[in-house]
């Protein structure tokens, strides 16, 4: 269920502000969507799996707060983040 390293790279590569950043609001929050899509996907799968959807609770949650501190700091860089996600259809 988790995230090959080589994926994790692209995503990292794709959202980063600036050339070495990993840490960045746009970063985790990518990553954080990333795992949220896949947990989704195996959560269709084995509906009674309660404790993987503890963890995507958890991290939707984690997601949420980076979203609106990204709000609060920048909008724009909060829109433009939300847009190329698709989140908030």
């Amino acid at each position: 269920m988790s995230m090959s390293k080589e994926r994790k790279q692209q995503l990292i590569e794709e959202y980063r502000v600036h050339e070495t950043d990993t840490g960045s609001p746009e970063v985790q929050i990518a990553v954080l969507t990333e795992e949220i899509n896949t947990l989704n996907e195996h959560l269709r799968t084995h509906k009674k799996d309660h404790h993987s959807r503890r963890g995507l609770l958890k991290m939707v949650g984690r997601r949420k707060h980076l979203l609106t501190y990204l709000r609060e700091k920048d909008v724009q860089r909060y829109r433009d983040l939300i847009g190329k996600l698709g989140l908030r259809r």
